[in-house]
């Protein structure tokens, strides 16, 4: 491990906003480009320090962004042979510290190294027993004697603190955490993380004293999205638990009393459960998918399994449902976030009859695809009630989040949300239950789930339109598709006239390079703002970008950055979707959820609507993006911007402009249409109307 930090030739290209062949060229062409200090002779790598001093020596680096230089300490302190995120875990208990006691701050610039070497560790160890009581420096594992490299990620966390908050500091780490292990399990994103813990926890005023528990928690998301309850939590990876305890724990205000009632445990939930026998009010899980090896043949005889009725080897899912019901008590609500296979697999079908036939079982809602990672598949949300003496209520709310009807007015989340709170109203208090919503939604009765598959797909059991409400929808969807398609035409002949080029093509700017010399800001929000049910300030999250559609999500946070005119936004993920913020957009004032870039241009120098067409265009996202599996991950610093005057940029933003109206014309007319002519499909094939 080398004593300092030090980059490979492709992080120099990021950190410069530069292609990795201008690095070789540097190399070839310069003598004083520092020489290497370790890697391979194919690939080698230099200290960072010298870089960043030959850099700006060059005029290529005003200054080494402060999130990077802290993320470089943090890649110092890494043990290639132990868990990654071992060095976050330092890195949150020297935050926490800030967090607790402000004044340390002033004593990491003030003693010398020799003292702060035994005086840091002390007061990390000091301030984590007090915040998370006896146990937890030993459960960290945090050192007894503080480096050079720990020192200097100290005083510089202390700086990133300084400038937002040691909570925010410790999330855009966590981000950049997560884009450098795109092999790891994504994060939860925060609007579904807060779904989650809405399900599980019903309106309280007063949540204290109410329990919740993730039993697979990863790095805290669920249980940060329920504040003031509670919190117990297991993860696998010792380091992620660590790191999963310090993200609630510097969550809490930096005067809430300690130990805080906070408990987050490693080890694996089914073979080595860490609360056995306790009961919460709540359990939230979103377990690993499709694994082999859970433990089916140690746990054969585990008091978990109802009437000793063991999931199959296949189904490790149900092994997690079955695992939180366990931990749920009486009347409790436990809320899981499935692949939808787990609803119709032939094998767990004993499971799922004996989950419904006890009325353990209480709702399955298909969610859209792109709520949460996997981002392809359309996950399931599965909601059990702790079973009850003398509790007889047999119905299951099946729910199809994905069908919006054409409407397009409610979010998945606020519409699984709300007929969730109404059915359970229904169930806790004997009220009627709510009707059928053709396409959308039904209570089954248990009784009519028990055949010989059980299959739990929602879209298998709802109903379709009744007939003689069919001929009006589907003229109110043909006056809409009509509508749209009239404002297509009117569009088509604002599509700009374009020539060839009389000149050659402009040299090239990388959007870095821009950054640097003040032509704009660029903000990454990473996860985002926390969603928040009901929250005042609209969230924006990457999927409403892409679809062109309002925001979907909400949020209370307070200090967050929002949208503003003249703002260009960017999807993080993806190769399109770059859209300028116009007067009367839906966008203005909404804040940055998960996985977004925001642009903020000088108007005097870059047109906005020049900058969003150019990042549309097809060249500039290919050159500037990297790849982990079947995901496109945009380094927005990268792409490269034709250099021309702002007058002409302006004239290239009026034509981006009416390309850009065109193209979401048309896509709004392509959905009415589709919702057209699948209602058509749906009546004709439902016998609810017939061909005149």
């Amino acid at each position: 491990m080398p004593d300092r930090p030090e980059v490979t030739a492709a992080e120099i290209a990021r950190l410069a906003g530069v292609g990795r062949a201008a690095v070789s060229n540097w190399r070839r062409r310069h003598p004083d480009f520092p020489k290497p200090a370790g890697g391979t002779e194919t690939s080698p790598t230099f200290r960072l320090d010298q870089v960043e001093q030959w850099l700006r020596e060059q005029g290529k680096l005003a200054e080494l962004p402060l999130l990077e230089r802290v993320w470089r300490q943090l890649e110092t302190l890494r043990d290639p042979a132990g868990p990654a995120a071992a060095p976050l875990v330092t890195a949150g208990a020297v935050l926490l510290l800030l967090h607790r006691d402000p004044a340390a701050r002033a004593d990491l610039d003030r003693q010398p190294d020799t003292r702060l070497a035994t005086a840091l560790p002390k007061a990390l160890r000091r301030t984590a027993a007090a915040t998370l009581g006896p146990d937890a420096p030993a459960a960290l594992d945090l050192p007894l004697i503080a480096g050079a490299t720990h020192l200097d990620l100290a005083r510089l966390l202390a700086r990133l603190a300084a400038d937002t908050a040691p909570d925010a500091a410790y999330g855009q780490l966590l981000a950049r955490y997560a884009e450098a292990n795109p092999r790891l399990q994504p994060p939860l994103p925060a609007d579904t993380a807060a779904l989650l813990a809405a399900l599980a926890l019903p309106d309280d005023p007063e949540p204290a004293g109410r329990t919740l528990l993730d039993p697979a928690c990863g790095t805290g998301g669920t249980l940060l999205a329920a504040p003031g309850t509670e919190r117990l939590g297991q993860e696998g990876d010792p380091a992620l638990a660590g790191v999963a305890l310090l993200r609630l724990a510097l969550a809490a205000p930096a005067d809430a009393p300690g130990p805080l009632p906070l408990d987050v445990r490693a080890g694996d939930a089914l073979r080595a459960d860490a609360f056995p026998g306790r009961t919460a009010d709540a359990v939230v899980c979103r377990p690993p998918y499709n694994e082999r090896d859970w433990g089916h043949d140690q746990l054969q005889y585990d008091s978990r399994w109802p009437g000793r009725l063991v999931p199959p080897r296949g189904e490790s899912e149900l092994a997690w449902v079955l695992h939180c019901l366990a931990h749920t008590r009486p009347g409790g609500t436990a809320v899981l976030l499935l692949p939808p296979t787990v609803a119709s697999r032939r094998a767990g079908r004993r499971v799922r009859a004996e989950l419904v036939r006890t009325g353990a079982l209480r709702a399955v809602a298909a969610l859209p695809a792109g709520t949460a990672p996997p981002y392809g598949v359309p996950l399931h949300l599965w909601v059990l009630r702790g079973p009850r003496p003398g509790d007889e209520f047999r119905h299951v709310l099946l729910l199809d989040a994905a069908a919006d009807g054409g409407t397009g007015r409610t979010s998945p989340a606020d519409a699984v949300l709300a007929a969730w709170r109404e059915f359970d109203t229904a169930a806790r208090t004997g009220a009627p239950l709510p009707a059928d919503r053709p396409g959308r939604s039904r209570a089954v009765p248990a009784i009519d789930l028990l055949d010989d598959e059980t299959d739990l797909t929602p879209a298998r059991h709802l109903p379709a339109a009744p007939a003689e409400a069919a001929p009006d929808l589907l003229a109110g969807l043909r006056e809409r598709l009509t509508a749209e398609l009239a404002r297509l035409a009117d569009l088509d002949t604002a599509l700009p006239a374009v020539t060839a080029a009389a000149t050659p093509a402009p040299p090239q700017v990388s959007i870095g390079e821009l950054a640097r010399a003040g032509a704009l800001e660029v903000h990454s929000s990473g996860q985002g703002a926390p969603a928040r049910p009901g929250g005042r300030t609209p969230l924006l999250t990457d999927q409403d970008l892409q679809a062109a559609a309002p925001p979907s999500a909400a949020t209370d946070a307070e200090d967050t950055l929002t949208v503003r005119h003249g703002d260009v936004l960017v999807p993080a993920l993806g190769d399109e979707g770059a859209r300028a913020v116009h007067p009367g957009s839906p966008y203005a004032g909404a804040a940055l959820g998960p996985r977004l870039h925001l642009l903020r241009p000088d108007p005097d120098l870059l047109d906005p609507d020049f900058l969003a067409g150019q990042l549309r265009a097809t060249g500039a996202g290919r050159r500037a993006s990297s790849y982990a599996s079947t995901t496109t991950r945009l380094d927005i610093r990268r792409v490269e911007l034709p250099r021309v005057p702002v007058e002409r940029q302006r004239r290239l933003g009026a034509a981006f402009r009416r390309i850009a109206a065109y193209e979401s014309a048309l896509a709004a007319a392509a959905a009415e249409a589709r919702t057209l002519t699948r209602a058509l499909t749906d009546t004709l094939a439902a016998g609810a109307t017939e061909p005149a």
